[in-house]
């Protein structure tokens, strides 16, 4: 990782997968970490979770420089809750929320070069190359390609994203509004009936 951090406590957290994770990290060190495993609830365990972690670290929102959130790929309903989440603080707070993929946070202080894998349902994985100027930016696929090495993670996801997102912010360029990142189309059904017609 750069020695450039942003000034100020930056909090990450991360609902992407069947987990609920958050960390903040300050001048490049982890002040609080946590990873709860759950199948669903992350939209109510949430906020709970991010309120204990702001109290370990000693932090309190308003001395937030900034929010990192997981934007996927992963559960489509999942990353939903986590990127409104994100920008619901950010816009509360008065400070930029920054998206991070997963892959990106996987590779977050990891020797060069290298490829980030994370599991997705079934026997299915996207994978992404860390540097790679003529490679895919993410694939899915079933079988890994031959390529960089496969490496484990530095960091817990949630301390990456915190981690990558105070990086950002410290460069001082331009990130766009975090979105949700999907590879497949939501597994819901759409409603058979027609949506209500609003009046002006």
């Amino acid at each position: 990782m750069p020695d450039t951090f942003a000034p100020g406590p930056v909090l990450g957290f991360d609902t992407s997968a069947a987990h609920c994770a958050a960390a903040v990290v300050s001048g490049g060190r982890v002040l609080a970490c946590r990873v709860e495993p759950m199948a669903r609830g992350q939209a109510e365990r949430l906020f709970p979770l991010l309120e204990v972690l702001l109290s370990q670290a000693g932090v309190a929102w308003r001395d937030l420089s900034a929010i990192g959130v997981g934007t996927g790929p992963g559960n489509f309903t999942g990353i939903r809750i986590a990127v409104a989440a994100a920008r619901g603080l950010a816009l509360s707070l008065g400070v930029p929320a920054i998206g991070v993929t997963v892959t990106e946070a996987l590779a977050v202080g990891v020797p060069r070069p290298c490829r980030a894998v994370a599991p997705l349902r079934g026997d299915e994985v996207v994978w992404q190359d860390f540097p790679s100027s003529a490679g895919p930016a993410l694939a899915l696929t079933d079988a890994l390609p031959p390529g960089p090495p496969v490496r484990g993670p530095a960091w817990p996801l949630p301390a990456s994203i915190a981690l990558l997102a105070a990086e950002r912010l410290a460069s001082g360029s331009d990130f766009p509004r975090p979105a949700p990142l999907y590879l497949r189309p939501a597994d819901a059904a759409t409603p058979r009936d027609p949506a209500p017609v609003l009046l002006a």
